[in-house]
């Protein structure tokens, strides 16, 4: 039987996390700073690498998740306040598609998913995305935001460009389309407390 288990990121050693993210994932491109690092633009892979390093060893609660099937690092999850992830304030489907203030620490955002390709299709994104709830839950979020493509209106996309998740995905955990701000994706919301 697979054991499949999943712990936050801040508490696992850092050949897991370069595991999760580099072994058949699109993870080494970026190292999850996209969304949390303001010098991203400028960055090259080593330093967002060693950015994620340092971010990690500070050990926030609000951890990325890292996933493993029968004990090997198989998938990475961001999960945070939006208020750690700055950068998201200047994405169009944000801006134009949330209506909760930019800088509430109770407004939690889902914004990457990676699965390595010998462990797709087993639904590790959808119990990735079940802990990160569970995480935002018991501490202190109000609501929770995904930013997901709908491969209704997009369809055919290669799975290293879904990174932000699927409609689908955000759906089968709660979430609710609250608006569709640009073609092709939507902002899911789930409102877990208050």
């Amino acid at each position: 039987m697979t054991v499949i288990r999943v712990e936050r990121a801040a508490d696992v050693p850092w050949s897991d996390v370069e595991a999760a993210l580099t072994h058949g994932g699109n993870g080494s491109t970026c190292w999850c700073q996209w969304a949390v690092n303001p010098e991203y633009p400028t960055m090259s892979r080593d330093e967002k690498r060693a950015a994620l390093r340092v971010e990690l060893a500070a050990g926030r609660v609000a951890s990325p998740l890292v996933a493993y099937v029968d004990g090997a690092p198989a998938g990475w999850c961001r999960i945070a306040p939006r208020s750690q992830q700055p950068r998201l304030a200047r994405m169009s489907v944000v801006r134009r598609g949330s209506v909760e203030p930019m800088d509430d620490g109770t407004v939690w955002a889902v914004t990457c998913f990676v699965v390595r390709r010998e462990f797709r299709g087993r639904g590790l994104a959808h119990t990735l995305l079940e802990h990160a709830v569970r995480l935002a839950r018991d501490n202190g979020a109000r609501v929770i935001e995904g930013y997901p493509i709908d491969l209704a209106e997009r369809p055919g996309r290669p799975p290293n460009t879904l990174y932000i998740g699927t409609v689908g995905l955000f759906a089968s955990a709660g979430f609710e389309v609250t608006a569709r701000p640009t073609h092709g994706r939507a902002v899911m919301t789930l409102r877990v407390a208050g």
